[in-house]
């Protein structure tokens, strides 16, 4: 189990915050945080195909920036997925609501399941 004070974990939950702030005011961000919004589109993209009946703008927002940052590290960052989901579960369960751990990891188990099928 990671600890609360791995600087990994820190900066990922600082990207959370900022990710989830910024959806309700564009505001500047950290370095993670900024590489994320700068390939939203994308991410977004992989997200909607993976859970088809929860449109982008009707997902849980602290949930949506915690599935954005997992989406940007399984696709553009070499942190293994395991690691990843790990994570964003953690995330999901320290910030978000009580089905949020089970939804985010079943968008990621989908998004990664997909993408090694290719």
């Amino acid at each position: 189990m990671k600890s609360a004070l791995d600087p990994r974990h820190k900066r990922r939950r600082q990207a959370t915050k900022e990710l989830f702030a910024y959806l309700f005011e564009p505001q500047k961000v950290g370095e993670l945080a900024s590489e994320v919004l700068k390939k939203q589109k994308k991410l977004d993209h992989e997200i909607e195909a993976s859970a088809v009946e929860w449109p982008i703008d009707k997902l849980n927002k602290i949930d949506l920036a915690i599935l954005r940052l997992a989406v940007y590290e399984l696709k553009f960052t070499d942190t293994p997925s395991k690691v990843v989901i790990d994570e964003a579960v953690e995330l999901a369960k320290e910030f978000g609501g009580e089905s949020s751990p089970s939804f985010v990891n079943g968008v990621l188990g989908s998004i990664l399941e997909r993408n090694t099928n290719k």
